[in-house]
């Protein structure tokens, strides 16, 4: 009988695991790397089995739209990056705001 509880628990999973959806919180977060004069945000989302279309905003100190950039996150996919130079930006806080589906996710960092 015993023989058998592996098997079957080993069916029960595979058949079940489309099942296991770990839902997580969409978020944007963004790193300052001062060495290599970079700014990298990120923004990570549940997986999804078609394309989803965002929009990328970077928020100067002034309230000023930097860039806004339109970006596919691909089938299959969590998450997409995007990255500008530290020299020539404006010093102060800035806000790094990604749009999806009529929903607003804000990272916020400071230059100085």
């Amino acid at each position: 009988m015993i023989k058998y509880l592996f098997p079957f628990l080993f069916f029960v999973t595979i058949t079940n695991a489309e099942d296991i959806n770990l839902k997580i919180e969409p978020s944007a977060d963004c790193l300052i790397l001062q060495d290599e004069n970079s700014i990298i945000c990120k923004f990570e989302t549940n997986r999804t089995l078609k394309d989803r279309k965002i929009i990328v905003q970077w928020i100067d100190p002034q309230g000023d739209v930097s860039r806004s950039r339109n970006m596919l996150i691909p089938a299959g996919h969590a998450s997409i990056y995007d990255y500008r130079y530290i020299n020539g930006r404006l010093k102060g806080s800035w806000t790094f705001k990604v749009i999806e589906n009529e929903k607003s996710y804000i990272a916020s960092f400071k230059l100085q």
